[in-house]
Protein backbone atom coordinates (compact mmCIF):
# COMPACT_ATOMS: atom_id res chain seq x y z
CA UNK A 1 0.00 0.00 0.00
CA UNK A 2 1.34 3.33 -0.98
CA UNK A 3 0.29 6.48 0.51
CA UNK A 4 0.55 9.77 -1.34
CA UNK A 5 0.95 13.02 1.19
CA UNK A 6 0.53 15.87 -0.40
CA UNK A 7 0.24 19.80 0.95
CA UNK A 8 1.13 19.42 4.26
CA UNK A 9 2.68 22.24 6.46
CA UNK A 10 4.25 21.57 9.50
CA UNK A 11 3.92 24.94 11.56
CA UNK A 12 5.95 25.60 14.77
CA UNK A 13 4.65 27.60 17.25
CA UNK A 14 5.74 31.18 17.59
CA UNK A 15 8.06 30.89 20.51
CA UNK A 16 6.60 32.79 23.72
CA UNK A 17 9.36 35.97 24.31
CA UNK A 18 10.10 37.06 28.28
CA UNK A 19 11.80 39.53 29.68
CA UNK A 20 12.82 39.75 32.93
CA UNK A 21 13.57 43.55 34.27
CA UNK A 22 15.56 44.43 37.49
CA UNK A 23 17.36 47.78 38.55
CA UNK A 24 20.85 47.13 36.96
CA UNK A 25 20.42 43.44 35.64
CA UNK A 26 22.85 42.18 37.91
CA UNK A 27 21.26 39.84 40.69
CA UNK A 28 17.11 39.32 39.62
CA UNK A 29 16.08 39.50 36.53
CA UNK A 30 19.54 37.46 35.14
CA UNK A 31 18.90 34.59 38.03
CA UNK A 32 15.20 35.10 36.75
CA UNK A 33 16.37 34.36 33.10
CA UNK A 34 18.81 31.67 33.97
CA UNK A 35 16.01 29.78 36.22
CA UNK A 36 14.00 30.07 33.49
CA UNK A 37 15.57 28.52 30.68
CA UNK A 38 16.80 26.22 33.44
CA UNK A 39 13.58 24.86 34.12
CA UNK A 40 12.03 25.19 30.66
CA UNK A 41 15.39 23.09 29.50
CA UNK A 42 14.23 20.52 32.38
CA UNK A 43 10.83 20.25 31.26
CA UNK A 44 11.47 20.03 27.20
CA UNK A 45 10.42 23.18 26.08
CA UNK A 46 13.14 25.50 26.07
CA UNK A 47 12.84 25.31 22.10
CA UNK A 48 9.53 27.05 22.43
CA UNK A 49 10.61 30.06 24.25
CA UNK A 50 13.06 33.66 24.20
CA UNK A 51 14.25 34.62 27.29
CA UNK A 52 16.26 37.73 27.90
CA UNK A 53 16.68 40.28 30.95
CA UNK A 54 17.45 43.68 31.10
CA UNK A 55 17.64 46.88 33.65
CA UNK A 56 16.04 49.95 33.84
CA UNK A 57 19.73 52.00 34.29
CA UNK A 58 22.63 50.88 31.97
CA UNK A 59 25.14 51.12 35.19
CA UNK A 60 26.37 47.73 34.98
CA UNK A 61 26.19 47.60 31.15
CA UNK A 62 28.33 44.27 29.75
CA UNK A 63 29.11 43.23 33.40
CA UNK A 64 28.19 39.53 34.14
CA UNK A 65 25.23 38.75 36.82
CA UNK A 66 26.79 39.18 40.32
CA UNK A 67 29.00 36.41 41.41
CA UNK A 68 26.83 35.73 44.84
CA UNK A 69 23.84 35.19 42.63
CA UNK A 70 26.11 32.86 40.37
CA UNK A 71 27.03 30.92 43.06
CA UNK A 72 23.77 30.45 44.51
CA UNK A 73 22.06 29.59 41.27
CA UNK A 74 25.01 26.74 40.38
CA UNK A 75 24.38 25.03 44.09
CA UNK A 76 21.20 24.66 42.96
CA UNK A 77 22.35 23.09 39.71
CA UNK A 78 21.05 26.14 37.38
CA UNK A 79 23.77 27.39 35.12
CA UNK A 80 24.17 31.44 34.94
CA UNK A 81 25.51 33.17 32.11
CA UNK A 82 24.30 36.88 30.50
CA UNK A 83 25.88 40.59 30.73
CA UNK A 84 23.96 43.13 31.76
CA UNK A 85 22.00 45.31 29.34
CA UNK A 86 19.51 48.36 29.61
CA UNK A 87 15.70 48.24 28.90
CA UNK A 88 15.15 49.42 24.73
CA UNK A 89 12.50 50.59 22.88
CA UNK A 90 12.18 48.00 20.67
CA UNK A 91 12.18 45.74 23.92
CA UNK A 92 8.89 46.32 24.28
CA UNK A 93 8.09 45.31 20.56
CA UNK A 94 10.03 42.21 20.95
CA UNK A 95 9.03 40.71 23.89
CA UNK A 96 5.27 38.93 24.91
CA UNK A 97 5.52 39.66 28.24
CA UNK A 98 8.49 41.58 30.35
CA UNK A 99 8.35 40.94 33.88
CA UNK A 100 9.59 43.49 36.76
CA UNK A 101 11.54 42.62 39.82
CA UNK A 102 9.45 45.26 41.55
CA UNK A 103 7.27 48.04 41.83
CA UNK A 104 9.88 50.48 41.03
CA UNK A 105 11.21 48.32 38.44
CA UNK A 106 7.11 48.53 37.12
CA UNK A 107 6.70 51.62 37.30
CA UNK A 108 10.06 52.76 35.24
CA UNK A 109 8.91 50.02 32.85
CA UNK A 110 4.86 51.98 32.53
CA UNK A 111 6.57 55.24 31.86
CA UNK A 112 9.59 54.34 29.09
CA UNK A 113 8.66 55.83 26.18
CA UNK A 114 8.77 52.17 24.40
CA UNK A 115 6.01 51.07 26.74
CA UNK A 116 2.94 53.19 24.64
CA UNK A 117 0.54 50.79 23.96
CA UNK A 118 2.33 47.68 25.61
CA UNK A 119 0.51 47.85 29.37
CA UNK A 120 -0.56 45.00 29.46
CA UNK A 121 2.25 42.59 28.68
CA UNK A 122 4.14 44.68 31.46
CA UNK A 123 3.54 42.67 35.13
CA UNK A 124 5.43 41.85 38.06
CA UNK A 125 7.68 38.08 38.59
CA UNK A 126 5.68 37.38 41.71
CA UNK A 127 2.48 37.59 39.96
CA UNK A 128 3.02 34.19 38.81
CA UNK A 129 4.99 32.95 42.06
CA UNK A 130 1.97 30.02 43.12
CA UNK A 131 3.71 28.89 46.74
CA UNK A 132 5.17 32.64 47.62
CA UNK A 133 2.52 35.51 48.58
CA UNK A 134 5.57 38.00 48.05
CA UNK A 135 4.65 40.74 46.23
CA UNK A 136 7.72 41.76 45.31
CA UNK A 137 11.47 40.16 44.75
CA UNK A 138 12.91 42.32 46.82
CA UNK A 139 16.98 43.40 45.61
CA UNK A 140 19.90 40.99 47.24
CA UNK A 141 22.57 43.35 46.61
CA UNK A 142 23.39 44.76 49.72
CA UNK A 143 22.18 41.89 52.12
CA UNK A 144 23.68 38.35 53.24
CA UNK A 145 23.24 35.04 51.49
CA UNK A 146 20.16 34.62 52.89
CA UNK A 147 19.15 37.76 50.35
CA UNK A 148 20.16 35.31 47.32
CA UNK A 149 18.46 32.47 48.65
CA UNK A 150 15.21 34.25 49.21
CA UNK A 151 15.48 35.81 45.95
CA UNK A 152 16.38 32.16 43.81
CA UNK A 153 13.39 30.61 46.05
CA UNK A 154 11.11 32.78 44.63
CA UNK A 155 12.30 32.92 41.11
CA UNK A 156 12.14 29.10 41.38
CA UNK A 157 8.50 29.60 41.98
CA UNK A 158 7.91 32.37 39.59
CA UNK A 159 9.25 30.36 36.63
CA UNK A 160 7.56 26.98 37.57
CA UNK A 161 3.91 28.97 37.57
CA UNK A 162 5.53 31.10 34.46
CA UNK A 163 5.80 27.56 32.69
CA UNK A 164 2.57 26.20 34.00
CA UNK A 165 0.17 29.07 33.15
CA UNK A 166 1.70 30.88 30.34
CA UNK A 167 4.14 28.15 28.16
CA UNK A 168 2.37 25.04 28.52
CA UNK A 169 -0.84 25.75 28.11
CA UNK A 170 -0.37 26.30 24.52
CA UNK A 171 0.65 22.89 24.05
Amino acid sequence: MTMILTNIIVMQATPRSILFVCLGNICRSPAAENTLRHLATERGCADQLVIDSAGTINYHKGKGPDPRMCETLETRGIPTQGSARQVIASDFEKFDLILAADHSNLDDLRRHPGAKGHELKIQLICDYCTDSSAQEVPDPYYGGQEGFEKVADLLEDACRGILDNVVLTDQ
